[in-house]
């Protein structure tokens, strides 16, 4: 008798271990949906994210343009300003500073011409081209102000 009520609590015990365990059909197709549900949303939130990121870096590289292309234009003015001057100039000075020039304006359409065909390669490319960009610009912004200096 004690084998027998010993083997009907272990069946009654991995019966209800079984049951207990086991789902319904309409309860998995319930989780299911939600864990849908939660994905979607979550790719929606990504996507909005990516959509911010886009329009964050399109600002930034509008600005950064704007600023640029003033900066090459100011350039531009202070080299036309500078060969006005030294038209007046000594025949040996004259020679000397527009050599200088010629090679500062060509300087400058050089980098005027990489802004406009910069083309979006990526976050680190990115970062590195403005880097880039914005020393050159302020080598030669530094190289013009030298330059009056001495022709003066």
């Amino acid at each position: 008798m004690k084998k027998f009520i010993l083997i009907i609590t272990i069946a009654v015990f991995v019966v209800g271990t079984i049951l207990s365990g086991c789902q319904s059909s309409g309860k998995k197709v319930e989780n299911a949906e939600d864990k849908l549900n939660e994905a979607n949303k979550d790719v929606l939130e990504a996507e909005q994210d990516l959509n911010k990121v886009r329009q964050d870096s399109i600002n930034e590289y509008e600005e950064f343009k704007i600023e640029s292309e003033a900066k090459i234009i100011a350039h531009e003015k202070s080299i036309a300003e500078f060969k006005a001057r030294i038209a007046n100039d000594k025949k040996i000075n004259k020679a000397k500073y527009e050599k200088k020039l010629a090679l500062l304006e060509r300087k400058n359409s050089d980098l005027k011409k990489k802004l406009e065909d910069y083309k979006e390669a990526g976050k680190d490319k990115w970062v590195m081209f403005k880097n880039e960009l914005s020393h050159d610009l302020d080598e030669l912004g530094d190289a013009l102000r030298d330059f009056t200096s001495d022709s003066k």
